[in-house]
């Protein structure tokens, strides 16, 4: 059957006004339905292409409402996540700009309401919802977050109220943590300086919007990593404020990097964020919590004037303490009656007046009896009783020297009679008496002894010792044996002692 071509491309025609425009979208009219071997080939880029635009047509602005899944925030900070309910999931992108402007951190589990539009991934033949808007469904979603992350930080013991520390009484240099454009930083210098002039080191973050939690964890980082005595003075107290502001606003003091850097810090950190009535999670973390960024620093330092009355007050109880001491030890001295310096002191006074009359009479006895021994000693000290010691005395050293050589004649002849005797014992036993007799001594050729007749060898030279010389001989039998020969023995020293020849 033949094909009306013309009927079809009018209603085709016909259609295409009513399709909706949107900027930068181009149309083109589908091709003709063929039938059998007649339909056209595309590639797969086409058809990619062609699915695409009819899903962004069909689809080109939706709203849908579903629950976080799968949250990965790229390198580049685009964000790709999966958007899901009970029966069916969409994965979902937004681009850089997009979440940029978010004022919440999307996290898994999170219910939130998307809006954008349905397109498709052709690398991959998947379709994809951009969205370009998101916010929580409702504020019971942020609290419903809020909530389940509040138990899990608990649970770890980031809210321990051990682990929390007291600030300075009075601290010297004070941190802050926040913007340097807002009131929050005029207020809390204005209140320090009507309390007590300290000094103030800003380190300025955001405090709102997506990287605000980043830099306000790495601000309680840095300021805890700044080291004592350097250029950047180290805080005694920190200070972290924000003014008020919507759930939403406040959300950065809710982030999890945020709550664990405060309450991991070594530095006594006040967390003012909000109004009084605000509520967020560095406030369980801090050591301590200010309603409003005033409060925070009518907390950090005393008041200068009530110092000043007090420390007044003190010293004045102290005169008048110090006063009534006094008093009371001048009542108890009269109390108990002391007496007086004259009766203390009249027995003292008696007492030197006898040992000074008993000194001068000592004295003059110890003088007297001094005298009486000198004239005694000066009457034994005349020249004629010196004579007669003197001739006493040499008499007594003429008798000594008398017996002393008497003494020594008798020892002499005593040590020579027993010389004599002890020169008579060893003549007796020499052994010269014995050649004397007519006997000789045999020594050999290394002028040993020979004792025995069996010592002797064939050929041997020997040693013959006489009273009056030595001899060599050789025994009978053998020649004399080569070598160097050893001069005989030396003669008896005491030989000319003993010799009667």
């Amino acid at each position: 059957m033949e094909h009306d071509w013309n009927v079809e491309a009018s209603f085709i025609r016909t259609l295409e006004p009513t399709r909706p425009t949107f900027p930068g979208m181009v149309f083109s009219a589908p091709e003709p339905a063929l039938i059998g071997d007649n339909l056209r080939d595309v590639s797969v880029s086409e058809l990619a292409a062609r699915v695409k635009r009819t899903l962004e047509d069909a689809f080109g602005a939706v709203r849908v409402r579903g629950e976080l899944g799968r949250v990965v925030i790229a390198k580049s900070g685009h964000v790709y996540f999966d958007l899901k309910d009970q029966d069916a999931i969409v994965s979902a992108i937004m681009w850089k700009g997009v979440a940029s402007t978010l004022k919440f951190r999307p996290e898994e589990g999170l219910e939130v309401v998307c809006e954008g539009r349905v397109s498709t991934y052709p690398g991959r033949s998947q379709y994809q919802l951009i969205v370009e808007r998101m916010e929580p469904a409702g504020a019971g979603a942020l609290m419903a977050l809020l909530d389940q992350r509040k138990k899990m930080l608990a649970a770890e013991g980031l809210f321990d109220p051990a682990r929390k520390k007291k600030p300075p009484f009075m601290p010297q240099v004070i941190g802050v943590v926040t913007s340097p454009t807002g009131a929050v930083i005029r207020d809390i210098l204005h209140r320090l300086r009507d309390r007590f002039p300290a000094r103030v080191v800003l380190w300025p973050v955001l405090v709102q919007g997506e990287r605000a939690a980043s830099q306000i964890a790495a601000a309680i980082a840095g300021f805890n990593a700044l080291p004592a005595g350097g250029a950047v003075p180290r805080p005694d107290v920190l200070i972290v404020a924000r003014g008020g502001g919507s759930i939403e606003d406040l959300w950065a003091f809710n982030e999890e990097n945020v709550v664990r850097a405060a309450a991991a810090s070594l530095i006594p950190l006040i967390s003012a964020v909000g109004h009084e009535t605000d509520t967020t999670l560095i406030d369980f973390a801090a050591d301590l919590r200010a309603p409003t960024p005033t409060a925070a620093a009518e907390l950090a330092v005393p008041v200068r004037s009530d110092l000043l009355a007090q420390t007044q007050s003190l010293a004045a109880r102290l005169l008048r303490a110090g006063g009534r001491r006094l008093d009371l030890a001048r009542q108890r001295l009269a109390a108990q009656k002391l007496p007086t310096p004259e009766a203390l002191l009249g027995l003292k006074t008696q007492r030197l007046d006898r040992a000074g009359d008993r000194l001068r009479a000592g004295l003059a006895a110890n003088a007297a009896r001094s005298q009486t021994r000198l004239a005694r000693i000066g009457a034994a000290l005349r020249p004629q009783s010196i004579a007669i010691a003197i001739a006493r005395r040499g008499e007594r050293l003429d008798f000594l020297a008398q017996r002393l050589d008497a003494g020594l004649v008798r020892l002499l002849d005593s040590k020579a009679r027993f010389m004599r005797g002890q020169s008579q014992m060893l003549d007796s036993v020499s052994p010269m008496r014995v050649l004397a007799r007519g006997y000789s001594m045999v020594f050999d050729q290394g002028q040993n002894l020979v004792r025995s007749a069996s010592e002797i060898g064939p050929g041997q030279t020997l040693t013959l010792r006489f009273v009056d010389g030595t001899r060599q001989v050789v025994e009978a039998g053998g020649k004399p044996a080569p070598g160097k020969q050893k001069p005989p023995p030396p003669a008896d020293p005491q030989g000319g002692l003993f010799d009667q020849n």
